[in-house]
C-alpha cells in the first residue's frame, strides 16, 4: 500500500507540472481583453484638448469689459459688483490645466519619438501656447516651464515663473512649432479644429504669433515690433474661412450656451455700455446679437412671442446693480421688470450648437490695422485692415446663426457712416477690437488692459472691492496645496488681488 501511494503520489505531481506549464504556456493570451483599448492615438487627446478650449467666462471677463452682466449674487457674484468670488476666479485655471494643457502635454511626450507624427506634436505645441497665453494674461505669474507636467513627469509642485519670463517663450514656442508644420508630413485628418489642414494651421499659429506681440506693445516694443513682423510675414488669417473655432452640438455644447440656456438663462442681460455704443453708431451687430422680451415680468415670460430683435427697443442692464438695484433700475426705465432688459440671444448666438472662435480674421484684421499704425509693418493701409476687420466681424456673425446675418448693405452703410479716423485710429482700431471679440472673455479683457480702449468708466456698485477688476486671483485649491510657489509668485508680482496689474499692463 505504502508503494502505491508514493506512485500515486508521484503520478499527481507529474499532472499537476504538465498543467502548470500548459496554462502558463497560454496565460498571456487567456488573460489579455482583447477588447480593450491598450493604447490611444494621440490625436484623439489632441481633440479633447481642443474642445477643451471652450472656456465659459461669464461672471467675470465678459462682465468686467462691460458686456454681460448679471445683477444677482452668490454663486453669480464677479463683476457685476467688482468683487472677488474665488470659486469662479479658478475657472480659467482649472480648465485649461486640467483639461487642455495635460492633454497637449501627453501628445507632444507621446509623439515625441515619431517622426511621421511631427505635426500632430506642432500642432498640440500651437494650441498649448494658446492655453498657456489665456493663463498668464488672466493670472500673471503662472506656472509655465512645469505646467501641466505632474502626470507625465510627476512635478506636483510646478515652479512659477514671472510674465515676463513666459512671453518670450510663448513667442518661442510658437516661432518653432509654427515654422514646422510640413505640409509634405503626415495630414493629420482624425484633429478636429483644421482637419490636419496644415496650411490653415500655420496662419493660426501665426495669428497667435501676432497676437502675442501686440500684447507686449507697452511693454516691450522691441520684441513687440520683430514679432508682430514675423507673424506677418508667416501669413495670419485675413478672412474668415480660416478663422480658428470650436464647433459644438447636442452632445459637445457651447459652454455659455449650455449656461444661458439652462438654469442661468433669466440671470444675464447685456450690459448698457455695450448696448449703448452700439446703439450710438446705428450698428447692424445690435439686432444680430441682442434679444428682449418686451414686457417679461418673469423668466418664463421670456418666450419667443414677446421677443423682439428691434435695435431701437434694446434696452442695456445698468452696470453695477445688486438684485433690488436692478428692479429700481428697470422701473425708472420704464420696463416691465428687470427680466425685461436685453440679453445675448441664446436662440441664435448663444444656442447650445454656437461656435466658440478662438482667433478671428476680425480680431487679426484690427490687430494688423494697429500694427501698420505703429509702423510695425509697411503693407497696407491703416483705414484698409480696419474696414476688413469690421467687415469679417459682422459677416462672422451669419456663421453662427442664418438669422444672425448683417447683409452686405447694411455693412457699406454701416462704415459710410461710421469712417475710420485717422486721429482717433488707436481708439477706433480696438473698440472694435472689444466688439470683435464678444463672447470670447478672456481676449476682450486682455486687449481692454493692453490698450486702454473701449474708455469704460468704473463699475459704480458701492460695496465693490475695486475699481476695475486687473486680473484673476488665484484658485484656494493652488494656495493650499502649491503654497511655496504661489507665495513666491506673489512676491514676485505683487497681492493676489483683482486689482494687481500684470506685467505687460502698463
Amino acid at each position: 500500500m505504502k508503494i502505491m501511494k508514493k506512485i500515486f503520489n508521484y503520478r499527481f505531481v507529474v499532472v499537476l507540472l504538465v498543467f502548470s506549464v500548459a496554462c502558463d504556456n497560454d496565460f498571456d493570451e487567456l488573460n489579455t481583453n482583447k477588447t480593450a483599448a491598450t493604447a490611444i492615438d494621440p490625436a484623439f487627446q489632441m481633440n479633447t484638448a481642443t474642445l477643451n478650449s471652450s472656456l465659459q467666462a461669464l461672471i467675470f471677463e465678459i462682465g468686467i469689459v462691460q458686456q454681460i452682466i448679471s445683477p444677482n449674487s452668490g454663486v453669480l457674484t464677479g463683476a457685476n459688483y467688482n468683487q472677488d468670488n474665488r470659486a469662479t476666479t479658478d475657472d480659467n485655471w482649472q480648465g485649461y490645466y486640467r483639461n487642455v494643457i495635460k492633454n497637449t502635454r501627453d501628445v507632444m511626450a507621446l509623439t515625441e519619438e515619431l517622426p511621421d507624427r511631427a505635426n500632430l506634436r506642432n500642432m498640440a505645441r500651437i494650441l498649448q501656447a494658446h492655453a498657456f497665453m489665456v493663463l498668464t494674461d488672466s493670472y500673471g505669474d503662472i506656472p509655465y516651464s512645469e505646467g501641466g507636467l505632474g502626470y507625465t513627469e510627476q512635478i506636483n509642485f510646478p515652479v512659477y515663473e514671472s510674465q515676463e519670463q513666459i512671453y518670450p517663450m510663448i513667442i518661442q514656442e510658437l516661432t518653432e512649432a509654427t515654422g514646422a508644420l510640413d505640409a509634405a508630413g503626415k495630414i493629420e485628418t482624425a484633429e478636429i479644429l483644421y482637419n490636419g489642414d496644415i496650411a490653415k494651421w500655420k496662419k493660426f499659429g501665426y495669428s497667435l504669433l501676432l497676437r502675442a506681440g501686440m500684447r507686449l506693445s507697452k511693454a516691450n516694443q522691441t520684441l513687440a515690433a520683430s514679432t508682430v513682423s514675423a507673424a506677418f510675414q508667416g501669413g495670419v488669417i485675413v478672412t474668415n474661412a480660416d478663422n480658428a473655432v470650436m464647433k459644438h452640438d447636442q452632445n459637445y455644447q457651447n459652454p455659455i450656451g449650455g449656461t444661458l440656456n439652462s438654469t442661468e438663462a433669466a440671470n444675464f442681460y447685456l450690459a448698457a455700455p455695450f448696448v449703448n455704443y452700439l446703439k450710438s453708431t446705428s450698428d447692424p451687430r445690435l439686432s444680430a446679437i441682442a434679444v428682449r422680451y418686451v414686457g417679461a415680468k418673469s423668466g418664463p415670460e421670456q418666450t419667443i412671442a414677446n421677443q423682439s430683435y428691434d435695435p431701437a427697443l434694446q434696452v442695456g442692464m445698468p452696470m453695477g446693480v445688486d438684485n433690488p438695484g436692478a428692479v429700481k433700475a428697470a422701473a425708472d426705465l420704464g420696463l416691465a421688470s428687470f427680466y425685461d432688459f436685453s440679453q445675448a440671444d441664446r436662440r441664435r448666438l448663444t444656442k447650445l450648437s454656437a461656435q466658440y472662435f478662438f482667433v478671428t480674421a476680425a480680431q487679426t484684421n484690427l490687430l494688423l490695422a494697429e500694427a501698420r499704425e505703429r509702423g510695425w509693418i509697411t503693407t497696407g493701409t491703416v483705414g484698409q485692415y480696419y474696414n476688413a476687420g469690421v467687415t469679417a466681424h459682422m459677416e462672422q456673425l451669419g456663421t453662427v446663426d442664418p438669422l444672425a446675418a448683417v447683409p452686405a448693405a447694411s455693412i457699406s452703410n454701416y462704415l459710410a457712416a461710421n469712417p475710420f479716423d485717422p486721429a482717433k485710429a488707436l481708439e477706433q482700431i480696438n473698440t472694435q477690437y472689444w466688439v470683435a471679440s464678444f463672447l470670447n472673455g478672456p481676449e476682450a479683457f486682455a486687449n481692454f488692459r493692453r490698450s486702454g480702449f473701449p474708455a469704460l468708466a468704473p463699475n459704480p456698485y458701492p460695496g465693490r472691492e475695486v475699481t476695475f477688476i486687473s486680473r484673476l486671483t488665484y484658485p484656494n485649491s493652488e494656495i493650499s496645496v502649491n503654497t511655496e510657489n504661489v507665495n513666491a509668485a506673489i512676491a514676485n508680482m505683487g497681492p493676489d488681488k483683482l486689482d494687481t496689474k500684470v506685467w505687460w499692463d502698463k
